[in-house]
Order: structure tokens, then C-alpha cells, then sequence
């Protein structure tokens, strides 16, 4: 399970300081999120993309993710329809599909496609520790920061000690069916993630410790902002403005 597949590449935006993308792309992330209409949402979508284009990500993997996100999406498309109050535009049975809730179900799916192909090309493309080292510059939490850090580093092993457990349960000839002792065995399952996820962080904290963890991580080499990073700000300040005013 790599969680930073994005982070690897040498483009553009791979190079851009964490602290300048956090700073343009919580503001142009917010703006999208309250957008009215489908205008704004279109718009917003074409310039994500042209990020998108910009970070130079893997169109396999990121069209995977686009898929795994507008799965929930397609969940909506069932219900606002027919559900958000307006002037009948088609009719299944005894359900009327309003033209006001298929709109508003567009402008869902463009504003979170949006949103989702600007955090992957802004954010993704930096690595974990460099973001929680700018959000630590940031001044956000101590304890917020260390929290995101470690659910992000440890569900990478939670996933692998997953993966040997799921192994060792098919090598006992396991098949899952709807049935008590499928329940059993997946509860099993949970039981023992949880017990070893405890008893790994017992020995991630007393490693810590050992090596004089006091609450800060420790850390050598520090940002710096280039004309590259202050270009980009600007870019995308501007280009938030221009969308929160379409």
C-alpha cells in the first residue's frame, strides 16, 4: 500500500514549497466547496485539471482515484433528484425526478472532481513528512500535526499486518460466505488488528522515548521560499478570487 505515489516526480509542483500550498490551496478548496450553479463549478473543475496536467501525475492511478471517489458520487445521483424540491423533469414509478435536483447533483460532482484533482496535484505531490513539517511552520497543533504524521506513516503497516493475517487465513483454505463462521472469522480478524495495532504503538512509544522523543520532532534541514513558490501564490490567489467572484 503506497500512500505517496504522487509525491514521486519531478515536476513543477513537485518542487513548489509545502507551506505555499497549503496557504492557496485551503482558500481555493473552500471557494470551490460553497460555489453555487454549474458556472463556477465548471470552471473550477478546467483549472484543477489544468493542474492536474501541470503535476504530470500517473493517469492510471489518478483515474483510479477519480473512479473510487465518484463511486459515492453516483450514490447521490439516486436520491437528490428525486428528492430536491422543483419542476418535474422525468418520472420512474411512483418517483419524480425534479430538473432543479439533477443540477444540484452536476454541481456536486464537478465541484468534488474539482477539489479532489487540486488536493492530489497540489498536495500529493509532496511528501508526508514535508507537509507535516509546514504545518508545523504553519503553526497548526503540535498534537494535530503528530496525530495526522502517525495515522499517516502506520496505516501503511496496519494495511501489510492486514495483508499477512488475510494470507494466513487463505492458506487455511477460508471462503467467505454468509455465514456464522464467516462472521467469526472476520471478527477474529478485527480482534487481532487491534490487539497488535496496540502493541505496536507500545513499541513505537517506548522506541521514541529511547531515542529522546519530548514532544517535537527534531528537524535539520528547513524551507525556503523561491520565485517559483511566490509566482505560484500569486497564481493561485488570483485565480481564487476570479472563481469567487463567477
Amino acid at each position: 500500500m503506497h500512500l505517496e505515489e504522487f509525491a514521486e516526480g519531478g515536476s513543477f509542483l513537485h518542487g513548489l514549497d509545502p507551506r505555499v500550498k497549503f496557504l492557496t490551496v485551503v482558500p481555493y478548496v473552500l471557494v470551490i466547496a460553497v460555489m453555487q450553479g454549474l458556472k463556477g463549478p465548471a470552471a473550477a473543475l478546467s483549472a484543477s485539471a489544468v493542474l492536474a496536467v501541470l503535476a504530470r501525475l500517473d493517469r492510471r492511478k489518478l483515474l483510479s482515484r477519480l473512479v473510487a471517489v465518484n463511486a459515492f458520487v453516483t450514490l447521490l445521483w439516486i436520491f437528490i433528484p428525486f428528492s430536491y424540491p422543483g419542476v418535474a423533469a422525468f418520472q420512474i414509478g411512483p418517483l419524480t425526478a425534479t430538473r432543479e435536483g439533477i443540477l444540484y447533483a452536476v454541481s456536486i460532482t464537478l465541484k468534488t472532481n474539482a477539489i479532489v484533482l487540486a488536493t492530489i496535484a497540489v498536495l500529493g505531490t509532496s511528501e508526508v513528512f514535508s507537509l507535516a513539517h509546514a504545518l508545523i511552520h504553519l503553526k497548526m497543533p503540535d498534537k494535530l500535526v503528530h496525530l495526522f504524521f502517525f495515522f499517516y506513516r502506520y496505516i501503511t503497516v496496519l494495511h501489510e499486518e492486514y495483508g499477512r493475517l488475510r494470507n494466513a487465513m487463505l492458506i487455511r483454505c477460508f471462503r467467505p460466505g454468509t455465514n456464522m463462521h464467516t462472521y467469526r472469522t472476520y471478527a477474529y480478524l478485527v480482534g487481532m488488528l487491534i490487539v497488535r495495532s496496540y502493541d505496536r504503538s507500545q513499541r513505537i512509544y517506548q522506541a521514541m522515548l529511547c531515542r529522546g522523543f519530548s514532544g517535537r520532532f527534531p528537524v535539520v534541514s528547513h524551507f525556503r521560499l523561491g520565485k517559483g513558490d511566490v509566482a505560484f501564490g500569486l497564481s493561485m490567489a488570483a485565480l481564487t478570487a476570479v472563481l469567487a467572484i463567477v
